[in-house]
């Protein structure tokens, strides 16, 4: 992060269900706890998202179906794309999904690289990855304790949001800042 010639960011798919989630709340003494509906289904949508640690910029795409090595080529690409800055070269922390380290993909990262390069977090070790702190606050704003009665809303709760983020902000800056 201190070098100015390098940008950092942090890489991850994530699942919203339309089920939705409960989370306690509080609730004056006078009144009676509330009944909080949810769907009956655990039909979800999937999303690529990177964050650049530097701004709190967020950049996602909203996945077709399920997660695998074509599908994460076309992110990165994206990803490549839209965070390519003259003079500075992208560094991608990712994970170690299997589809992430793609034999499909491979021969295009080596091309890229060193302007735009994919470096691996540790195995079975989610919590160093800043993103999914993303991804958790994304759940409380949009998701906690709402009943979601077609997926559609789903999409339309996270994509609003995900749309404020897409600029630099200093709540994503904050939120994954690595000390």
């Amino acid at each position: 992060m201190r070098d100015p010639g390098a940008d950092l960011w942090a890489l991850d798919e994530v699942h919203f269900q339309q089920h939705g989630s409960r989370c306690r709340m509080w609730v004056p003494p006078e009144t009676r706890d509330p009944v909080l509906y949810h769907h009956p289904t655990r039909r979800s949508v999937g999303y690529f998202g990177a964050v650049r640690l530097r701004e709190g910029t967020l950049f996602y795409r909203r996945g077709s179906g399920r997660f695998h090595g074509q599908s994460f080529w076309e992110f990165l690409q994206a990803l490549q794309a839209a965070s390519a800055t003259p003079g500075r070269r992208v560094v991608v922390i990712s994970d170690n999904a299997k589809y992430h380290r793609a034999r499909l993909h491979l021969p295009w990262r080596e091309q890229q690289a060193p302007a735009f390069e994919l470096s691996f977090l540790p195995p079975y070790s989610p919590e160093l990855n800043p993103i999914e702190r993303v991804w958790k606050l994304t759940r409380r704003l949009c998701l906690h304790n709402r009943y979601f009665g077609f997926l559609e809303s789903v999409i339309d709760a996270v994509e609003y949001q995900f749309h404020q983020w897409t600029d630099g902000n200093e709540t994503l800056r904050r939120l994954c800042a690595i000390i």
